[in-house]
C-alpha cells in the first residue's frame, strides 16, 4: 500500500508509536508483561502495540483508553508518547 494513502500513513505512524513504547519501557527498565498488567492489557496485546500491528500485515489500532493507560504506566504525557506529526487520515 502506498505511503500516501491514509492506511499507509497510519501503518507508518503505529510502527513509530511502537518504537516509542519500546524505548520508553526500556528506559524505565520495565518488562512488556509489567506494562501490560499495570495498564490492564494482556501481554500479547501490548506486544502487538510495540510491533505496530494487530495481525501480520494489519496495522494496530489501539483505543484511546489503552494509549492513556500505557502513558500513565510509563509516566509520560500523550504528547511524549504519540509520534508527531499525526498522520493525515482523511479519505483521499
Amino acid at each position: 500500500m502506498s505511503k500516501n494513502t491514509p492506511l499507509g500513513s497510519w501503518n507508518n505512524y503505529v510502527k513509530e508509536l511502537g518504537l516509542n513504547l519500546q524505548r520508553l519501557r526500556l528506559e524505565r527498565n520495565l518488562t512488556q508483561e509489567r506494562v501490560a498488567y499495570d495498564a490492564g492489557l494482556s501481554r500479547y496485546t501490548y506486544q502487538k502495540f510495540e510491533k505496530g500491528e494487530s495481525m501480520p500485515g494489519t496495522p494496530a489500532n489501539p483505543s484511546l483508553h489503552n494509549i492513556m493507560a500505557i502513558a500513565q504506566v510509563l509516566g509520560v504525557s500523550l504528547e511524549e508518547l504519540l509520534p508527531s506529526p499525526w498522520p493525515d487520515l482523511r479519505a483521499k
